[in-house]
Order: structure tokens, then C-alpha cells, then sequence
């Protein structure tokens, strides 16, 4: 059963309607009635205000769909080419206006709250303070985001009237002092909870473990690891923990309020409350027909250890795969029993059919998956494995299998929006059968902005940035241990585990995080923030790509000056004091 809090946020929605996301971002007359001094006249208005502030996280880039991003970084891709990846995106593009638009909606609402909980609204002192933390918090998350890759921005915190909005940016320091500043204030304020538990009518609001979370987070940008050790630290004091279940699982409606869901977006299953994920991520044999449009990245994939924590090379599995071009590796991926006229469209594609086995190609292929990191197979539909779909109102199971042949009957394929080509899919964010999610756009299950299993290899990374310890080994294997991967050490030199250095625990670290936290709107800015980018999702010869490495179309990198988004143009025409990030000017 889904608490009040969600069930009022989707009161709330319906009557605000997003009324004020097509306004001005710092007009003082917001969203419908709320935000006007009225507004703020009594406990239950007073409520209302704050979770319109909470409302703006349904907005795409700021909580509910920020897994998006994961295809613009390493992890993931789209099936179309980007804006940022096929190296033409200018300062006009609307993900940089989008993106500084949802945020400072965020912001606006956030400091009308603030002002009006401190002068107007009939509150307890202590639930007063509460509700000020609360919106303070996600002050502190809108700011963080848009610092993340805009590096400074104008800052407002208190409302201001659109024909006043025309400050200049702070510098990227001054920002992250904004936002730890606002978080510092959460943190010290005696009435904002701890954490909240599995079915608390509160659950979902910002807690002090978030605030902890979100200020290591920020100090982590701005590499003062002793300051991110010790609030990633407190985290774990309050009460988050690492889920001891099949990590699948930790993913489903069942779990999705365990204590390692620190802060989320709170989804029920109601048209416009829910996530989109399934028509995005899953296919037309998901339940509601869905589109496929976003896909795991092949170099992703191969990122992926052995079950015994070596490194996977394609080598161990197929002799000579390497040295073969992407076309002619199209062989291993074939299904058994291909027909005449199959087999000499692929020879005639390039693929070495001197290579194939009518009876055993499918088993032979299959066995790469098998021996990899269980989460793997979790997050991620591979060749010849299974996937509960639907068939009308009925689960049907279907496999992902090269050709595609539109069978009538059983055994049933994976029919996708791409059947021409041969893509991963994702598993992760998309529902199993016909029962999971009442529709495709409005899944039940809510959406994680802070996990724990962020915060321990955040802190993992604190530790091991300030020298090689244990204590990082310890805390990664905390994770791996969940998800069923061997242990790392720092013992036996000679085994595939072995990890005795800073350079080398670095980039466990980093592979950690990509491989538990993908599609929870987290890589793109990881790699941002280490610099790895462009080094890992522009590589000489990447671009959209399908399973075997056949290229469907390149990346280009623009320029090093991506790091740094283009401020919007349309912001730049309205505020003349904004100047914009450099090289985004040509």
C-alpha cells in the first residue's frame, strides 16, 4: 500500500497540472495558487506549498528520468544519435535549456517556500523548521545538478521578480558553497528525522542521511575527499544499509522502500505518477508495446569481470574473435537451424559462416554470458537469454535471438523497434509480464536519486583518493559480495581479485559504480567529474553500435569544452550579465 505522502503529491499534481513550468523561472507567482502569500495561510496550505516543491522532481531532467543520462555516458546509448554525441550540438540545443529550466523551476518554488514558511505559514516552530530543512535540501539538489555540468550559475535564494532575475554566474567554488551551505543548515536543524523507515507516511522526504549523502556527494566534486569521508560516513550511522537480496530484486516493488533507498522519486501506479521507463527501455513484447529507443552500450557490456574477477577478454571464450572484423563476428551471434537463404544473406553480409554450428551456435555464445558478473544478466537482456513479456493481458516468455523471425507460434523472439539489428536491452527499469505495471508509462516502482550502494563506494573513493587502504577493498566488497562477485584482495598477487595500489583500486572503484548504479542517472556526471568521458564513451571507431560491434553510427567528440555544458542561448538573450562557457560561442 502506498503511504499519504504519495497519495497527496498526487493530489497536488493533478490540481497544479504543471501550471508553472511554462513560466518565467524566477517569477514571484507561481505554479497556480501556490507560491502567493494566500497560499501560505494555514498548516494544510502550508504542506501543499512544500510538496509543489517536491512535485518539481517529476520533471524529466530533474529526478524522474535523470537514468536518461546514463545513455549520453559510458553505460548506455541511443538507438538515434545525440545532440552531444554526434559532435553538433550548439548553445541553443534543449537539453542545456531544458536541463537549466526544470532546475531553476525547482529553485523558484524552493524560495518561496522558504520565505513564506518563515513568515507566514501557522506552524509549529518545530515543524516549521522541519519543512524549511526539507525545502532547503531540495534547494541544495536543484543547485547540485545544474552545477554539476553548467560550473557555475546564477545564484538566487530568495524569490526574485523576472524583471530583477539578471544576476551573473558565481563561480563553480561558490555554487558548491551554496549548496553545502543549505545542507549544512538541514543537517544542524533538530527537527528534520534522521531517515525515514519501510512504510513511515513520510517516507520518500528529505532526512538527514540524504543531506549527509547529497554534502559528500558535493564535496566529492570539489575533491576534498577528508570532507566526503566523513559525511559519506555518517550516512550509514542513520540508518541506511545494503540490501542482503538477490540484487534484481532490490528493484521491484517489493523492496523499494528497503533502508538503502536513501531518497527517491515516489511513483505509484496512477497515469502521470508513475515512471516511463517501460516505453522507453523495453521492447514491443514489454507490456504496452514499447520502443526500445535506449539500449546498453557493447563496450559496457565487455566492462563486465568473469564470475572469478578476471578480466573479460573474448579471446577466452573464441579463439581469434578479436583479430576478426565486426562483420564476420556476426557468426557467433546467429541462431541455430539458420535456413538456406539465411545463411547466404549473412555470408554475403561478410560474417564467416566457415565458423558456424547449425546445432550449437546458440549454446556456444550463450556460455560468454553465463560466466560473467551475476548483475550482468540482471540488468541486461543478452543473447539467447530469456524475458518474461506479454501477450495481451497474458505473460508470455520470449528470447532474444539473431535473425529475428516473427514466429506465429512458439518459441516466441524478441520483437523490437530495431529488428534489423542486433542490440542489447535493457532489463533493469523495465516490468516483467503483464501484471507489473498498469501501463507502459506509468510504472509503480519508484525511482532512486541517493542509494546506499552510492554512498559506500562514494566513500570507498573518499578513502582510497586520500591513499591505498583496506578499508576501500572492504567497503567495494561489500557491494560486489551482494551481487554475487567474488571478493577482491590484496594477498595473492597472482590471482584475478589482486588489487594492492591506488591506480589499481581507482578503477575497481569506477568500474563498480558503473556496473551497480547504472540507469539511476549517475554515469554521465561520474565520468564527468573524473574526466574519463571522453576516453570512454569517444574512443577511436565507437559510435551506436550493435552487439557484434557493427557500427551504426559514429560519435564525434566536439571538443573538451563539453565538460562544460553550453549555458542555454535563450537564457544568454534574456540576462546580458550571463556570460557564456568558453568555445560554446562558434
Amino acid at each position: 500500500m502506498k503511504t499519504s505522502y504519495r497519495f497527496i503529491i498526487a493530489l497536488l499534481f493533478t490540481a497544479l497540472a504543471f501550471n508553472g513550468c511554462e513560466k518565467d523561472l524566477l517569477d514571484t507567482n507561481p505554479y497556480g495558487a501556490i507560491g502567493s502569500q494566500a497560499m501560505w495561510t494555514s498548516e494544510s496550505l502550508a504542506d501543499l506549498g512544500v510538496l509543489g516543491v517536491y512535485q518539481v522532481l517529476r520533471n524529466d531532467y530533474t529526478g524522474l528520468n535523470m537514468w536518461y543520462f546514463d545513455q549520453e555516458g559510458f553505460v548506455g546509448m541511443n538507438r538515434a544519435a545525440t545532440a552531444l554525441t554526434d559532435g553538433n550540438v550548439t548553445a541553443g540545443d534543449g537539453l542545456f535549456s531544458n536541463f537549466w529550466r526544470q532546475h531553476y523551476e525547482g529553485i523558484r518554488r524552493a524560495n518561496d517556500a522558504i520565505l513564506n514558511l518563515q513568515e507566514n505559514a501557522p506552524l509549529t516552530p518545530e515543524k516549521k523548521g522541519r519543512l524549511v530543512a526539507e525545502v532547503k535540501f531540495l534547494r541544495a539538489w536543484f543547485y547540485y545538478n545544474l552545477n554539476q555540468v553548467y560550473k557555475g550559475v546564477p545564484v538566487y535564494l530568495e524569490p526574485v521578480a523576472l524583471e530583477d532575475a539578471n544576476r551573473g554566474r558565481e563561480t563553480e567554488a561558490a555554487v558548491w558553497q551554496t549548496v553545502i551551505t543549505d545542507l549544512t543548515e538541514c543537517i544542524n536543524d533538530p527537527n528534520l528525522p534522521n531517515f525515514y523507515a519501510k512504510g513511515n507516511k513520510d517516507f520518500g522526504r528529505a532526512s538527514k542521511a540524504a543531506a549527509y549523502a547529497l554534502r559528500g556527494k558535493a564535496y566529492m566534486w570539489m575533491k576534498d575527499y577528508a570532507k566526503a569521508e566523513a559525511d559519506l560516513r555518517k550516512v550509514g550511522e542513520l540508518g541506511p544499509t545494503i540490501y542482503q537480496g538477490d540484487y534484481e530484486k532490490l528493484f521491484k516493488a517489493a523492496n523499494e522502500q528497503h533502508p538503502e533507498m536513501i531518497f527517491s522519486v515516489q511513483n505509484i501506479g496512477v497515469s502521470g505518477l508513475g515512471s516511463n521507463t517501460q516505453w522507453y527501455l523495453g521492447s514491443r513484447v514489454s507490456f504496452g508495446s514499447c520502443w526500445n529507443n535506449y539500449l546498453p552500450h557493447p563496450d559496457f557490456v565487455e566492462s563486465f569481470e568473469k564470475k572469478n574477477g578476471a578480466v573479460f577478454n573474448w579471446e577466452d571464450f573464441l579463439p581469434g574473435y578479436n583479430a576478426m572484423t565486426p562483420a564476420q563476428r556476426v557468426v557467433f551471434f546467429l541462431r541455430d537451424g539458420l535456413t538456406a537463404t539465411e545463411i547466404s544473406n549473412f555470408t554475403k553480409a561478410g560474417a564467416d559462416m566457415s565458423k558456424y554450428l547449425p546445432a550449437g551456435n546458440e549454446a556456444r555464445i550463450k556460455a560468454v554470458y553465463d560466466d560473467r558478473d551475476p548483475r550482468l544478466k540482471k540488468l541486461i537482456i543478452t543473447p539467447y537469454a530469456p524475458y518474461v513479456g506479454a501477450l495481451g493481458v497474458a505473460d508470455q516468455t520470449y528470447t532474444l535471438r539473431w535473425p529475428f523471425r516473427n514466429n506465429a507460434a512458439a518459441p516466441f523472439d524478441i520483437r523490437t523497434d530495431t529488428n534489423d539489428k542486433f542490440y542489447y536491452l535493457w532489463r533493469k527499469w523495465v516490468y516483467d509480464g503483464a501484471t507489473e505495471t498498469p501501463a507502459r508509462n506509468y510504472g509503480p516502482i519508484d525511482q532512486p536519486l541517493l542509494r546506499y550502494a552510492d554512498v559506500v563506494l562514494l566513500l570507498a573513493e573518499a578513502i582510497n583518493e586520500q591513499g591505498f587502504s583496506q578499508e576501500a577493498v572492504t567497503l567495494v566488497n561489500s557491494v560486489r559480495k551482494r551481487a554475487g562477485v567474488v571478493e577482491l584482495q590484496s594477498s595473492d598477487a597472482s590471482a584475478p581479485t589482486y588489487v594492492a595500489s591506488q591506480v589499481a583500486m581507482r578503477e575497481r572503484i569506477r568500474n563498480e559504480r558503473r556496473w551497480e548504479l547504472c540507469l539511476e542517472g549517475i554515469n554521465l556526471f561520474d565520468e564527468m567529474r573524473w574526466g574519463t568521458w571522453k576516453e570512454k564513451k569517444f574512443t577511436t571507431g565507437n559510435g551506436i553500435k550493435q552487439i557484434h560491434g557493427v557500427l551504426t553510427s559514429p560519435y564525434s567528440w566536439r571538443g573538451d569544452y563539453i565538460y562544460k555544458w553550453a549555458v542555454p542561448q535563450v537564457e544568454i538573450e534574456r540576462n546580458s550579465n550571463l556570460v557564456q562557457n568558453e568555445n560554446w560561442d562558434n
